[in-house]
C-alpha cells in the first residue's frame, strides 16, 4: 500500500522528512510501520499534553466505549491500523507534535466537559477534527501583497490569488499540508480536494530559515495560538490543493475558471 503514494508530489513535502527517518522500505509495510514510529518518536522524545511518551499501540489497545482522544490523553498511546489513513497521522504526529498534542488537550477537555462523547461533538471539538482531519497551513509574508493574497483567497477571487499572484507561491507564501484524512486522499489526486485553511502571517525572518527551521516555527507558532485563542471552523478558508501554483499541471486561466471546483464565495 505505501507504493500507491508518489512521493514526488509537492503536497508531501511537509511530512516527507518524517517518512525518510523512518528508513522502512518495500511496496507493503503498513503493518510493521508501527514500530518504525515508535523507534522514531522516542528518539524525537514526544509527549502529549500529560508529558506522557507518544507510542503508536494497535487499535485493540483502545478500549471499548473510550474515546479515540480521551484515551490518547490519558495513556500517550495513538491508536494506529495498518491503513494510509494512520499511517500519515503518525507522519503528522513526528512532524507537528507540538500542533497535534495541544490539538489533543483541547478535545479530550471538550470531551470531558461533556461527560463523555455524546451525540454533537460541540463547535470547538468539531473544529480540532477539522483541524486534525484536513488542515492546511498557509504562510504569507507580511506586507500590503500577502495581504490582498489572503483577501482574495476569503473572497474566492480564485484568479485573481491563484494565477494573478502565482509568483508569490514559494517566495512569499507557502502552503503545508497537516490534515492526515487530506494526505490520504491525495493518494489519487483530484480537483476537487479541499483543505480547510489556515492563515499564518511570517516576517522575512521566516522565509530566510531552511524547511526543517519553518517546519519547527510553524508547530509553535501554531501551537501557541491553539492555546492562547478559541478554535472555531469560521477561522479556516477554503482552497482546492491542486490549485495552489505549481502543484499541479495545466494551471491555466481556464483551470481556474472551473466553478465545479473553484466555487465563488455564497452571498450572505
Amino acid at each position: 500500500m505505501l507504493a500507491q503514494i508518489d512521493w514526488s508530489h509537492p503536497w508531501y513535502d511537509s511530512v516527507r522528512p518524517a517518512f525518510e527517518r523512518l528508513g522502512i522500505k518495500g511496496e507493503d509495510l503498513l503493518a510493521g510501520f508501527s514500530a518504525a514510529f515508535n523507534r522514531n518518536a522516542a528518539s524525537l522524545a514526544l509527549c502529549n499534553h500529560r508529558d506522557l511518551p507518544i507510542t503508536f499501540v494497535p487499535q485493540e489497545a483502545l478500549p471499548e466505549g473510550t474515546a479515540y482522544e480521551a484515551f490518547i490523553s490519558a495513556t500517550g498511546g495513538v491508536p494506529t491500523r495498518a491503513n494510509l489513513h494512520d499511517f500519515f497521522n503518525g507522519l503528522v504526529w513526528q512532524t507537528f507534535p507540538l500542533i497535534k498534542r495541544q490539538l489533543n488537550a483541547l478535545q479530550a477537555a471538550q470531551i470531558a466537559a461533556a461527560g463523555g462523547v455524546g451525540k454533537s461533538r460541540g463547535p470547538a471539538r468539531d473544529a480540532a477534527t477539522i483541524f486534525d482531519e484536513n488542515a492546511a497551513l498557509l504562510v504569507v509574508r507580511f506586507s500590503n501583497a500577502g495581504r490582498a493574497l489572503v483577501d482574495e483567497l476569503r473572497a474566492h477571487c480564485w484568479d485573481a490569488a491563484l494565477f494573478e499572484k502565482r509568483a508569490m507561491f514559494g517566495r512569499d507564501a507557502q502552503v503545508w499540508l497537516f490534515g492526515h484524512a487530506l494526505m490520504e486522499k491525495l493518494v489519487a489526486p483530484r480537483k476537487a480536494i479541499t483543505a480547510h485553511t489556515r492563515v499564518l502571517f511570517a516576517d522575512d525572518a521566516y522565509f530566510a530559515l531552511a524547511p526543517d527551521e519553518q517546519r519547527a516555527w510553524i508547530d509553535a507558532r501554531v501551537a501557541f495560538e491553539l492555546a492562547s485563542e478559541p478554535l472555531a471552523t469560521s477561522g479556516f478558508t477554503p482552497l482546492p490543493v491542486l490549485g495552489v501554483p505549481g502543484w499541479w499541471a495545466g494551471q491555466d486561466a481556464a483551470f481556474y475558471a472551473d466553478t465545479g471546483v473553484f466555487r465563488p464565495k455564497r452571498r450572505t
